[in-house]
């Protein structure tokens, strides 16, 4: 009998001695939650960049729902181009072509929804639908949702019909109950009760999909909609959904039928007890080993962040004092003074790319006594260290927005001495915070202009060249969509932006740093920095921010005069010329300055698209039809309104009927007294 083929030599012997010692090792099990059949296998071997990962077991196999065929294939991504492209005559004709897709599609909704070809089909039905086809098709996928939100192309599926049929529970409770949705003649199930269903039926594998790539991102949509947080928000669409995420829109003016709100919504009192039974179904049972270590998932991470969010939102900070919520679970330690467990692990986690966004949220929503206890111990001693580090500047940026007058002052104070070393590691973003909070809590800027000074420079202009990276004109050789990618790559010249915009809202030294490089300047320079794409906001704040910005507005209006016209047909500097208005604001015959210079070359503006935008915005039809009203408006007087001719007809028709009823009042009211002499008439009393 032929014997096993293997590689000879003691290195190949160790190596599979190794593989059975990996074969045969037992794996800690542990119930994710009580009642379920999902096992989560904590392998403490297996490590990725220093990260425990946990590796979870599925609650079974995925159905396979079938394919469909060539012509349907065919057919439906037809339907997807007319949808997308949503040309059609009339709201009727669309209607028509959508119940068409309906019935083409009746029985097959979970095919298109796994389908690589035609998900997106379904996405565009359920952004079109009506609310009566929307709980139809909720309807179908009911039964399924725990099969649908693994799967990598119907999970959208299911986020986008959450979101479009989340509104309709809040119609069905506002509206009256003799006009509540019409809908229900065909479809009797509320919207309530199909969302009741979906979060039941979720219910029993939590624990596996809070770390699912894709049902992860399901739960948290139907935890929002549970909630009724607004489902159009930017601190909520960053938890939603990645940047990768392609959004499926239509190309149409009209809002959807079922139009997804960015306000607060209204939800029964059903939504909260399902909330609190998912929340709870997530935390209870998992020790905070197991918590933290999902701290540092990159999949579960975003929904602890939202479970967070959700339990101080619902309960209040009281909530932090219950030794069962996943706040007290994740620092158990009160306070987390120094040396703590809790101290330990969140210092941990403030370096991490992914924890620290966890950071955050607790800075933010913490109690105030743990907050105190945090910074004392964590932040206060070691300001520079966190400045510094690109991941737990973040997290310091959170903790800046909770500071005290006296505390903030202190944490100045000390960033001062070391605003050289952040300059040169562009945390732009952090100096940014710094300023802003500044402004709220009155604290005395002239030490950070004074560091800023320093690091930037001492030559006005140069230091705001330094500041805000503006492109050299040797790039000018380059393609225009060149250099529009290299500017979309580099982040820090955007932050730098930022960070110049916001100094310029600090009245006093700090906007006196930016207005002082700006007036320093050459002409040309001045116009590359109209036309470069982060440093033009920087002017255009300059000449519309608030402050005693009289005397530069008067310094820099006739230079920027002088180019308007290569202003105007740029696409970018274009903007700088609407700007123009606000920074003449008091100065009328700047205005009429720079509106004789538009009329010169008015063939020349209306060529260009930007200079048709600034020949409307600057109301230069009105300046050559009816210069009087024009002038009014640039000296800030109100023009009286001209009345047309049929306005002036009514006016004398009216004071004729006026005339009129008044000379017939005064028949009716006179009497003829008639005596043996001629009649004598007198007025009438009564």
């Amino acid at each position: 009998m032929p014997k096993e083929l293997k590689k000879r030599g003691r290195r190949e012997e160790k190596k599979r001695k190794r593989e059975q010692e990996e074969n045969q090792s037992i794996s800690k099990r542990r119930k994710s939650t009580e009642g379920s059949d999902v096992e989560i296998i904590v392998d403490n071997d297996q490590q990725h960049n220093g990260v425990d990962y946990i590796l979870l077991t599925g609650p079974g196999e995925i159905p396979f729902y079938g394919l469909l065929d060539e012509e349907e294939q065919e057919y439906f991504k037809r339907a997807d181009t007319m949808l997308e492209l949503n040309q059609f005559n009339d709201a009727e004709e669309r209607e028509l072509f959508l119940a068409n897709v309906y019935q083409e599609a009746n029985g097959k909704e979970l095919k298109i929804a796994n389908s690589q070809s035609c998900s997106r089909l379904m996405e565009r039905l359920i952004l079109m639908s009506t609310p009566e086809q929307l709980k139809a098709l909720f309807q179908k996928f009911s039964g399924h949702f725990l099969n649908l939100a693994q799967h990598r192309f119907a999970s959208h599926c299911c986020e986008t019909l959450f979101l479009q049929a989340a509104p309709l529970v809040s119609e069905e409770l506002t509206a009256p109950t003799g006009r509540q949705s019409e809908t229900q003649t065909k479809v009797s199930t509320t919207a309530e009760e199909l969302f009741l269903n979906a979060s039941t039926e979720l219910e029993a594998n939590l624990g596996y999909l809070m770390t699912d790539q894709f049902a992860s991102h399901t739960l948290r949509v139907l935890l929002v909609v549970l909630s009724g947080r607004p489902l159009v928000d930017a601190n909520t669409t960053t938890l939603l959904q990645s940047k990768k995420k392609e959004n499926i829109k239509i190309s149409s003016h009209e809002n959807p039928p079922s139009s997804v709100s960015g306000s607060a919504r209204t939800v029964p009192e059903s939504f909260s007890a399902a909330l609190e039974r998912m929340m709870k179904g997530m935390v209870a049972g998992v020790d905070s080993t197991y918590l933290r270590a999902l701290a540092s998932h990159p999949v579960a991470n975003p929904l602890l962040q939202l479970l967070l969010d959700l339990e101080f939102r619902q309960s209040g900070k009281s909530k932090a004092k219950d030794a069962s919520s996943l706040f007290r679970k994740l620092l158990p330690d009160d306070p987390p003074a120094e040396g703590t467990e809790s101290a330990s692990f969140f210092n941990s986690m403030l370096y991490d790319p992914v924890g620290s966004r966890l950071c955050e949220v607790l800075v933010k929503n913490s109690p105030g006594k743990t907050f105190k206890a945090l910074y004392q111990s964590l932040f206060r001693k070691r300001l520079p260290n966190l400045a510094k580090n690109e991941t737990a500047g973040y997290v310091l940026t959170k903790a800046f927005e909770r500071l005290n007058k006296e505390d903030l002052q202190e944490a100045v104070q000390e960033l001062c001495s070391n605003m050289q070393l952040l300059v040169s590691r562009s945390r732009t973003s952090l100096i940014k915070s710094l300023v802003e909070r500044c402004q709220v809590r009155e604290v005395d800027t002239q030490p950070l202009a004074v560091a800023l000074k320093e690091a930037y420079g001492q030559q006005p202009a140069e230091r705001l060249n330094k500041m805000l990276q503006i492109t050299s004109t040797g790039s000018q050789s380059m393609s225009d969509d060149r250099r529009k990618q290299m500017a979309n790559q580099d982040p820090t010249r955007a932050h730098a932006s930022l960070l110049a915009q916001s100094m310029l809202e600090a009245s006093g030294p700090l906007q006196d740093l930016i207005t002082e490089g700006i007036v320093a300047m050459d002409n040309p320079t001045i116009l590359q920095m109209a036309k470069d794409r982060s440093a033009t906001h920087v002017l255009q704040k300059s000449l519309a921010c608030s402050g005693d910005t009289v005397r530069y507005r008067r310094l820099m209006m006739p230079r920027l005069v002088a180019m308007t016209l290569d202003l105007a047909t740029d696409p970018v500097a274009s903007h700088v010329v609407d700007a123009f208005w606000a920074g003449s604001e008091g100065l009328s015959f700047i205005r009429e300055k720079i509106a004789e210079h538009l009329v010169r070359h008015e063939a020349t503006l209306r060529d260009s698209i930007p200079g048709r935008a600034v020949w409307r915005n600057w109301k230069m039809d009105m300046y050559k039809t009816r210069r009087s009203d024009w002038m009014s408006e640039a000296k800030g007087q109100t023009p009286e309104k001209k009345k047309s001719g049929i306005e002036l007809a009514r006016e004398r028709y009216a004071a004729q009927k006026q005339v009129s009823t008044a000379k017939g009042g005064q028949r009716k009211g006179t009497t003829s007294l008639r005596t043996g002499a001629n009649p004598i008439v007198a007025a009438g009393q009564g």
